[in-house]
Parts: structure tokens; C-alpha cells; sequence
């Protein structure tokens, strides 16, 4: 999760002048806020939020079941209740709602960002806790997958082969029929071989994730992998019409596996292509931030749903049709090779983004 999606902020208060001086405050603070004025606008809110900010009396209902709702739904962020009119009984029912904290109209910026502060440091302590059990979850699959790997290697792999081999043969003795004859026997013959070519790509990176290869270390110019991959995919975006955009900014090399970065940025490009439809675009961006070089790639498809967005980088786990789910697990697995970091964030226009970071100086 990227520091901007971490500093979510909603205020609920039909007091517009006070929501706009909260805002305020907290923007100035670093936080990305938006303001709903009642019960109903702050449920329609489809962009999630860390930490809401609530007033106990609203329009169309009341603070207090607000938060005890708004919980329910997102379990993972905190809601500061604020009152004029602070009784024992409010405050009571605050603490049965779920709230984090109780601040009562007016307070001060150093209360309010005090208090924001806290339930910041709640939620991203709960997001690692989380964290830390789907690794452990990651490490017991990649356990599991290791021990398979060798085996399946034979098992899978020779018989593809073979049958890919009997295939191009049986093609070439179909070329030599007269041409009228070729097409009913070449169409499924083809189907066939991609079919087969998909199987073999999915024994590739199953194998390849299982087995992580050793890193070959050398000074990689990262726009220069960024740029190659783009090119590589330029007929494919153009048949699929989807515009391939580019920012790089110049930045220092870093250390690291050439090919195995190339493979990285690759399945998210892909990723982000099959995410858009015709019309749209898929931007990558190559730069420097906070003592490292990161890698973002972004589409202008529909997103991610929240729901899928936690097990986005989990072994085998997949929502289309056909496919491993090792695609992003096996991005994942060259980033932290590479003592990295990769995360998914929404993008601009309410697209997926995804951003590589990669530190400059790394040595194994």
C-alpha cells in the first residue's frame, strides 16, 4: 500500500464551513481528505478510507450508528466521533460503536492531529500484523511448491514437448496438401499448439517461481528495461488499441538482474494491457523517490476491486478465466530478490497502478 492510499481521511459533518477547516488542517498535515455531509453520502463513498472523522449529529441519522457501520464495512479503519455536546451517554455509546476516539467541537489542530495521528498508527499497525500472516501464508504455499517443483519438471514438461514436436511434424505434412484440403485440418491443429504453448508458459513460471534462479548482477539502467519491454509489446497495443505511454527521468543505475527485471516489468505490462479496454491507455514511469528507483505502471482500466487487492501478490490465486496466478506473485518474488518493494495503489483515473521500488546500491 502506498503512503498517499495509507493517509485517507473522511470527514462526515454537515457543518460545511467546519468540514472545510478540518480539511484544511489536515491537508496541510498530509493527508488526502474528502468531506460527505450526511449518513447516506459518507455510505456512498466506493473509495476506501484509514480513518474517519464523524460528527455524532448528522441530518439523516446518527454519528454514533455511522461509526458502528462504517466499521462493519471497513474493519480495518478507525472513526474519531466529534460532538458539541458531550455527555457520559454519547461518549458511552462512542466506545460501543467501535470509535477510536471521542473529541469534542471545537478542538484544537494539535488535538485533532494528535488524535488522527493515533488512529493512523492503529490501522498501519493492524496492516502489518496482516501483513506478517500473509507471508506466512506466501512461505507455507512456496514450501509446498518447492517440494513439487522437481517432479512435475519430468513429469509435465517432457510429455509437452513431445506432443509439441508431433504437432509441428503433422503441420508440415498438412503443408503439403493441396491448399483447398490445408484449412479444415490447420485450424485446429493451431488451437491446439497455443493450447499447448499456454500449458508450457504455465510450467515455465511455476517452475520459475518454485525455483527462483540465482541473480546475475550487473549495472541495469532501469528506463532502458522499462523502454525495451514497452517496445516489445507496441503491435500488441496497437492491435488491441490501447495507447502505450512513457515518463522516464533520468536516474542512476542500479544493481541488479537485467533479465529477471525485464520479466518483471513485462508481466505488469501485460497485466495492465488485458486490464484495458480498447481506447485506453497504459502509462509506465521510470524515477527516483526516497533513496531508490522506482518503477510504476499504470492503466486506465476499471481497478481492482478491494476485495481481491490483499491477495493480489498470493501464489495461484487469480480471477480470470485461464491462468496461474503466478504472475504477480512471480513479480513479487524478483522484487524482494532484489531487496525491493512492490505495491498496488488506485491510479488517477480509478485504474490499477502498480509501483516497483528498486534501492539503488543493492548487493546480495
Amino acid at each position: 500500500m502506498s503512503d498517499a492510499s495509507r493517509r485517507s481521511l473522511l470527514i462526515v459533518d454537515d457543518n460545511r464551513a467546519l468540514a472545510e477547516n478540518l480539511s484544511e488542517i489536515l491537508e496541510e498535515a498530509g493527508y488526502k481528505v474528502r468531506i460527505a455531509a450526511s449518513c447516506a453520502e459518507a455510505l456512498a463513498q466506493e473509495e476506501a478510507f484509514q480513518v474517519a472523522l464523524v460528527d455524532v449529529r448528522l441530518p439523516d441519522g446518527n454519528g454514533t450508528e455511522l461509526a458502528r457501520q462504517l466499521k462493519e464495512r471497513l474493519p480495518d479503519s478507525e472513526v474519531i466521533l466529534l460532538t458539541g455536546f458531550a455527555t457520559l451517554e454519547s461518549a458511552t455509546a462512542a466506545v460501543r460503536s467501535g470509535a477510536w476516539a471521542y473529541l469534542i467541537k471545537p478542538c484544537s489542530p494539535d488535538d485533532l492531529l494528535l488524535a488522527v495521528r493515533q488512529a493512523m498508527r492503529q490501522v498501519e499497525n493492524g496492516e502489518e500484523k496482516r501483513q506478517l500472516a500473509r507471508r506466512a501464508l506466501v512461505a507455507e504455499k512456496l514450501a509446498a511448491v518447492g517440494t513439487m517443483a522437481a517432479g512435475l519438471s519430468h513429469e509435465i514438461r517432457n510429455p509437452l514437448n513431445a506432443a509439441s514436436l508431433q504437432l509441428t511434424l503433422l503441420e508440415r505434412r498438412l503443408r503439403r496438401l493441396p491448399a483447398e484440403n490445408q484449412s479444415p485440418l490447420i485450424e485446429p491443429l493451431s488451437l491446439v499448439q497455443q493450447e499447448i504453448h499456454r500449458l508450457k508458459s504455465i510450467v515455465d513460471d511455476f517452475l520459475a517461481f518454485a525455483r527462483p534462479r540465482q541473480l546475475n548482477l550487473t549495472s541495469v539502467d532501469l528506463a532502458a528495461v522499462a523502454a525495451t519491454v514497452l517496445d516489445l509489446f507496441a503491435a500488441q497495443a496497437e492491435q488491441a488499441g490501447v495507447r502505450l505511454e512513457r515518463d522516464f527521468v533520468a536516474i542512476p543505475r542500479v544493481d541488479g538482474d537485467a533479465g529477471q527485471l525485464q520479466q518483471a516489468v513485462t508481466n505488469l505490462v501485460l497485466n495492465a494491457l488485458q486490464a484495458t479496454p480498447s481506447g485506453g491507455w497504459v502509462r509506465m514511469e521510470v524515477g527516483e523517490q526516497s533513496g531508490a528507483a522506482f518503477l510504476a505502471v499504470e492503466d486506465s482500466g476499471p481497478g481492482i476491486s478491494p476485495k481481491v487487492r490483499p491477495h493480489l501478490f498470493e501464489p495461484f490465486f487469480t480471477t480470470k478465466d485461464s491462468g496461474s496466478g503466478l504472475g504477480l506473485p512471480l513479480v513479487h518474488s524478483v522484487v524482494l530478490q532484489h531487496a525491493g518493494t512492490i505495491f498496488m495503489e488506485e491510479g488517477r483515473f480509478g485504474g490499477a497502478r502498480f509501483v516497483m521500488k528498486i534501492p539503488f546500491g543493492f548487493h546480495t
